[in-house]
């Protein structure tokens, strides 16, 4: 009985688990994918003046959505201590509940069930109807161009956190400056920092929407400052980002060829082990 449990389980982690190549692992993957857009559609198409029949039609569809991609979350808990072998089946679950995309396929069902056990009011919960949005976000489990993009992140978090941080202190700066400056010139666009913050946004990423500008020479000046300031320093991250994609690209291409090389030692020393006239095995 053990055994055919352990096989079930196994063969619901194989189709379940993107990383496998299976073929009932592609289709499972294609049609959740497929049914992750198509939500993404709807709660788009929410946004019209829809029929009341269509409106029915796509609550029909939300609550086959939810069923489906809730029993995916179970699944997914259930067969936990296939994915971390290293923990113990309390603690694989554990981890796996609280890892990232657990916490996204979480809240893309949130929102369907929390109205049914809490009393909400409506306005609150068409505002949470929008979180179902996050289930875009579970593709990212279905695609290797997605999952090496979280993997940059992931490697260049500190460096990424270390320039946000700059960009932040820079702008806390340059917000109070101008209101220092341009207070008294207009009390109504720079009436203190935190209104100030928007021109200092828009100045620092170059945008410039012209909404509110300074016309006094001191912040004329200070605006030219943070613009050149804003041209460096904005792209810092990008930059990060892209080298982070390129070590992972040219550490994939080394191992690819390590993999291709190793295999043609092996061929090469497998050619050496047999005749090459009559192609026995050589003793």
């Amino acid at each position: 009985m053990k055994a055919v449990y352990k096989r079930i389980k196994e063969t619901v982690f194989q189709i379940i688990e993107p990383s496998k190549g299976s073929m009932a692992s592609k289709i499972f993957d294609l049609a959740i994918i497929a049914l992750i857009i198509a939500n993404t559609v709807m709660v788009i198409a929410e946004t019209f003046n829809l029929p009341k029949n269509v409106l029915s039609a796509i609550n029909v569809f939300e609550v086959i959505s939810v069923a489906v991609f809730t029993v995916e979350y179970l699944l997914r808990v259930w067969t936990a201590d296939l994915l971390y072998p290293e923990a113990n089946a309390v603690k694989a679950r554990f981890k796996y509940i609280f890892s990232f995309m657990a916490l996204i396929d979480l809240l893309a069902i949130l929102p369907f069930y929390l109205p049914l056990i809490f009393p909400i009011d409506l306005r609150i919960l068409r505002i949470m109807r929008v979180v179902r949005l996050f289930r875009i976000f579970k593709i990212n489990r279905y695609t290797k161009a997605l999952r090496l993009i979280a993997l940059v992140f992931k490697n260049k978090a500190a460096q990424l956190v270390s320039s946000v941080f700059v960009v932040g202190l820079l702008l806390i700066i340059a917000s109070v400056l101008m209101y220092n400056i341009e207070t008294e010139a207009q009390p109504d666009a720079f009436s203190n920092a935190f209104e100030t913050m928007w021109w200092a946004v828009s100045t620092l990423t170059t945008v410039g929407y012209g909404d509110v500008y300074p016309i006094t020479a001191a912040g004329k000046v200070l605006s030219t400052i943070i613009a050149f300031l804003g041209i460096g320093l904005v792209a810092v991250p990008t930059g990060i980002i892209t080298a982070g994609f390129t070590e992972i690209v040219g550490k994939e291409e080394q191992a690819k060829k390590s993999e291709e090389k190793l295999s043609s030692q092996q061929n090469q020393t497998d050619c050496k082990s047999y005749c090459p006239y009559c192609g026995h095995k050589l003793d």
